[in-house]
């Protein structure tokens, strides 16, 4: 069994030539385009918080479906494209990257009935492909081809479930990037959809029982407020397979708290439906309700959002459940249903110095996953906790898989790191072997480059991991460009992972940097409190230590060095390019959430006030404003050449965030060194982005960072 909280919880993250010409000189050439930047109109806005006036000149771009806005994101666009179709060498980096991308790549194999499913992309295709195969040795043929839903591959689908019978399989659809999930059910033999369609979804899970399941949807939002409007009323609803979706029962609604999550899953032996309920990205209330009697109600198994309690399973009268609670690093504990009072609580696997990331079951077993100094090593037992047997991995890396059915004799599991783009090997239970069971092939030679792990010390003396990967030999010097990239919340660990878009820095004598920060979960719930709320400080701090401590080892200088972050990672770079703008020389701040100010009053930004807080409350808006990156820009600062990244469709941290910071840092920046903002129409936060899109940005980022790094491309 993999337990559907991992999966919601989730949800809620060269070689070529250059014709002898060195990219500095591009970024010279255009060096003086500051004065051709879109103009901006300003319209006073003040708001008072907590006696704080505060300026907001830009608010009127958060109205991102106003024609006006419209106006403004093309002529950005202009600008931004503009500046980048110039630079020669773009179109062979572009080729690069195109030829490196096109290789095989697979997911591990599900077994459904008599079928195994698994996701295939040939290299280029612009969505994976489900297929589906009788048995091992089957002929593998097309189940679902997403590329067939739209002409630009910006139809994502997934299969999110498939019935405890293996008859149905529930699929999810998801357009232009967005949050919002449409559901379907197909049959598993025929491949037919039976009909059944439900809107409206988001941030779901699928709970069996019976011949239909639990899953979570908002109420239809109005016309026009799709992907801004603050959600509310995340609630439980019961499917029956045939029904139309007006017929489904309504389970759990909060009437007086409208923003809080719902979610649900049920036990193996679909004995019990759990529900979690979360005020936001962090701890949940954990329910229960006994699916046998017609006549019973929600039982609260774990109180507050202080803690995070998910149940593994349910065997013979008893939860078993991973928790946190007197356990920052994580245990499993096994209690009678009847009676789960602490003094009856017995630890299967007892907390230790290592974080427990997850413990799933397969075969009559547990798997237990742990992230030790920043890899996975991982375990199986029996459900004492008994006959404990290491799982030999092939290095060090991340692992994926290790879960599935009670009478399974064996699983699958894909293995990663920043220099294995992902072997997918079989596990044998009974005997705890594994053999490579597929592997992809690259245009590259990956043993033409080395990655390390080393620890730098913090500037309140913290120490901290930080992984870094670049070609054997390279010369300390002080000279190379480097990239640091780092996250840093929401208890997200960056174990090792691979990129095809990193290959492209590497084989040009670049260095690539992943920062391990506070606020992460890689060292448990400790770690992640020293990053969140009033310690947000911390993991800023943490990220320019590992930028002076690459400059200080002869990785880079800060003429050579870029910074780049995603979401919460994209306000990690905006703050920090904003408190030491000396130190960087290009900064990617990518969907980032830079006004934390109004951040809870878009979509499920609410949500994300447990690890931020919030501007409502006095003691919260304080650090808040210190760090807020779009408060915190100074005029007349020479500040990293930047480019920010966003997208229309973006409905999770809504575009307008990226929008004011870049027409402020337009307004602000006294530098030569172009501040642009690359908007991608048709596409949302990062998910389910086409291959197509995925070269297209990626290559400008490269050719973005060699030009402002004065590197010289590689023959």
């Amino acid at each position: 069994m993999k337990n559907n909280v991992i999966y919601v919880l989730a949800a809620i993250s060269i070689f070529l030539g250059c014709d002898g010409q060195k990219t500095g000189d591009m970024a010279n050439k255009y060096s003086k385009m500051t004065k051709d930047y879109p103009d901006t109109k300003k319209v006073e806005v003040t708001e008072n918080y907590h006696g704080q006036e505060v300026s907001d000149p830009y608010r009127w771009l958060e109205v991102d479906t106003a024609a006006e806005v419209e106006d403004w994101v093309d002529r950005q666009n202009e600008v931004t494209f503009s500046y980048l179709e110039e630079i020669p060498y773009r179109s062979k980096i572009e080729e690069r990257y195109r030829e490196i991308f096109n290789y095989e790549k697979r997911s591990a194999p599900y077994k459904a009935g008599d079928y195994y499913f698994f996701y295939k992309n040939d290299g280029l295709q612009n969505q994976a492909v489900i297929y589906r195969q009788k048995g091992l040795e089957g002929e593998p043929e097309v189940f679902i081809d997403p590329n067939e839903a739209s002409d630009d591959g910006t139809v994502d689908i997934n299969i999110r479930s498939v019935s405890p019978d293996d008859k149905y399989v529930v699929i999810s659809k998801q357009e232009a990037g967005s949050d919002w999930a449409q559901l379907k059910v197909l049959e598993v033999n025929s491949g037919e959809d039976i009909g059944d369609e439900l809107n409206w979804t988001k941030f779901t899970s699928i709970a069996w029982k019976n011949d239909g399941f639990y899953y979570s949807r908002y109420p239809k939002p109005a016309e026009g407020t799709e992907y801004s409007k603050a959600n509310e009323y995340h609630s439980i609803y019961y499917h029956k397979l045939g029904d139309s979706q007006e017929k489904d029962k309504l389970i759990y609604r909060n009437e007086l708290k409208p923003k809080m999550y719902h979610w649900a899953t049920t036990t193996e032996d679909e004995k019990y439906l759990i529900m979690s309920a979360s005020t936001g990205t962090d701890g949940y209330e954990t329910f229960y309700l006994d699916l046998d009697d017609p006549s019973a109600d929600f039982v609260k198994l774990f109180s507050g959002f202080k803690h995070k309690n998910t149940v593994v399973d349910h065997k013979e009268g008893d939860f078993y459940v991973l928790t946190d609670i007197d356990a920052p690093n994580y245990r499993l504990v096994k209690f009678p249903v009847n009676n789960p009072e602490k003094e009856n609580w017995k630890d299967i696997i007892a907390e230790n110095e290592h974080l427990l990331q997850s413990v799933n079951t397969a075969g009559g077993k547990f798997f237990a996953v742990y992230i030790q100094d920043v890899t996975n090593r991982a375990y199986q037992m029996n459900y004492d906790g008994s006959s404990v047997e290491e799982i030999t991995l092939p290095g060090t890396g991340s692992l994926s898989g290790l879960g599935g059915k009670k009478e399974d004799e064996f699983v699958f599991y894909t293995f990663t790191s920043f220099l294995n783009p992902g072997n997918i090997y079989k596990y044998d239970i009974a005997s705890n072997s594994s053999d490579i069971f597929w592997s992809p092939e690259l245009a590259i030679d990956l043993n033409e480059f080395v990655e390390k792990q080393v620890f730098y010390t913090s500037k309140d003396g913290t120490k901290v991991p930080m992984f870094i990967v670049h070609k054997k030999g390279l010369e300390l010097n002080g000279n190379n460009p480097a990239l640091l990239y780092g996250y840093g919340g929401f208890n997200v660990s960056l174990t090792p992972s691979f990129s095809t878009s990193r290959l492209i820095l590497l084989e040009n004598g670049g260095v690539f940097a992943l920062a391990n920060l506070r606020g992460g979960g890689e060292y448990g719930e400790e770690w992640h409190q020293q990053g969140m709320l009033e310690n947000k400080q911390n993991v800023f701090d943490d990220f320019i230590s590992a930028a002076e401590y690459l400059i200080s080892e002869g990785y880079t200088s800060s003429d050579k060095l870029g910074i780049q972050g995603g979401s919460n990672g994209g306000l990690l770079v905006g703050a920090c390019m904003t408190q030491r703008p000396d130190l960087f020389q290009v900064a990617f701040p990518a969907v980032g959430v830079m006004d934390m100010l109004r951040f809870h009053k878009f979509t499920v930004g609410w949500g994300w006030v447990p690890e931020y807080g919030s501007s409502d409350t006095l003691e919260h808006f304080d650090f808040l404003y210190d760090y807020s990156p779009y408060h915190n820009l100074k005029d007349s600062v020479d500040y990293p050449a930047t480019m920010i990244t966003t997208a229309d469709h973006d409905d999770r941290v809504v575009p307008a965030h990226s929008f004011k910071f870049a027409a402020r840092l337009q307004e602000y920046h006294s530098g030569e060194d172009p501040v642009l903002i690359r908007i991608e129409k048709k596409a949302g936060h990062g998910a389910g982005k086409p291959t197509s899109k995925i070269i297209e940005e990626q290559t400008d980022i490269w050719t973005f960072f060699f030009a402002n790094t004065e590197t010289e491309l590689m023959e």
